[in-house]
């Protein structure tokens, strides 16, 4: 015969044990994959990092951000198809290396279009910015903030540079950028496109002469093993972007739309600070480690700008002209 009370009793147990599974499925935080290119230890590193943080403190734990940094997920390019293909869900990437996806990228590519931090973050965070970004949902990305890769400078292992003629025949690695090497063309030097991961190996071998980067990312890859000169020539500004796969994007809530988006911004404000607390000790630590470090004059720094005119009618073109003029009625602004 059934014994009715011990039959209820485990019934409800049942059912509790049911309910407790159910809730733990609903609670199962949602995972997004967030992959950059230069180590933990970096000012991209730490970051990443604190968005996570910031993610996982906002969402109240629902949401979390696994961080892969180190290239361990590939170069930029790669990573950009990844997140564009929807296999990756974010990522940190350069402008430049985006401008391969979306020709309005080139705007910051543009030679001394910046003279300071200050007006770079007043064009990227202004309309001429949001404009840019804007371009990138039809190619399957949606960009959510600017970071700071910083103002780009020369390091070479044959000579001091100091004025333009020092750079003929340099043979220099740039980035695998149409504008980039066209830059470096019409002021002498030899630019061999070389993706970031394989440089080092390369200027060790002695097949590059040099290399052009900010401060921070000279140290942090310990190119002042490899190279002896240093040179502030402050020639572009490279800023970072922060991208999210379209299609994953338009699948989140309102909520946790606003949860990334404040957290982006708010890695924003800590990644521009950190990148210019620690690039000047970055100088200073490269020179300590033996480099030569010389700066271009002002006169010096003129003479390139007027080299370079057709290059940059050359970005004006490529990107738009209404663009090209936006941007640069908006520098008049910020300048008088």
């Amino acid at each position: 015969m059934i014994n009715i009370s011990k039959f209820i009793s485990a019934s409800l147990v049942l059912v509790f044990l049911g309910g407790g599974l159910a809730n733990a499925q609903e609670i199962k935080p949602r995972l997004i994959n967030f992959g950059y290119l230069q180590a933990e230890d970096t000012n991209q590193g730490r970051a990443a990092n604190f968005f996570a943080e910031k993610v996982e403190k906002l969402s109240g734990g629902k949401i979390k951000i696994k961080t892969v940094g180190g290239g361990a997920l590939g170069s930029y390019v790669k990573q950009q198809q990844a997140v564009i293909d929807g296999s990756q869900e974010m990522m940190v990437s350069s402008t430049t290396a985006l401008a391969g996806v979306s020709k309005e990228m080139a705007l910051w590519d543009t030679p001394f279009l910046f003279s300071s931090t200050a007006e770079a973050d007043a064009i990227l965070d202004g309309p001429v910015g949001q404009k840019v970004m804007s371009k990138l949902p039809a190619k399957g990305l949606v960009g959510l903030v600017y970071w700071e890769n910083g103002f780009r400078n020369t390091t070479n292992s044959q000579a001091p540079i100091e004025k333009i003629e020092d750079f003929n025949g340099i043979k220099l690695r740039v980035m695998p950028n149409p504008i980039y090497i066209e830059t470096f063309k019409t002021i002498g030097v030899n630019p061999v496109p070389l993706e970031f991961s394989e440089l080092y190996a390369a200027l060790k071998a002695g097949k590059m002469d040099g290399q052009e980067n900010p401060y921070t990312l000279i140290l942090s890859n310990k190119f002042y093993e490899v190279q002896k000169y240093i040179t502030a020539t402050n020639h572009i500004y490279s800023p970072w972007i922060v991208l999210v796969n379209r299609k994953y994007w338009d699948g989140l809530s309102k909520d946790e739309k606003g949860i990334l988006m404040e957290a982006a911004r708010a890695s924003r404000e800590f990644e521009r600070k950190d990148t210019r607390e620690v690039s000047g000790k970055a100088l200073a630590e490269l020179r300590q480690r033996g480099m030569q470090f010389s700066k271009f004059a002002p006169k010096e720094t003129g003479r390139l700008r007027d080299k370079l005119t057709r290059v940059n009618a050359s970005i004006a073109a490529n990107v738009g002209a209404d663009l090209w003029d936006e941007a640069q009625a908006e520098l008049s602004k910020l300048r008088k």
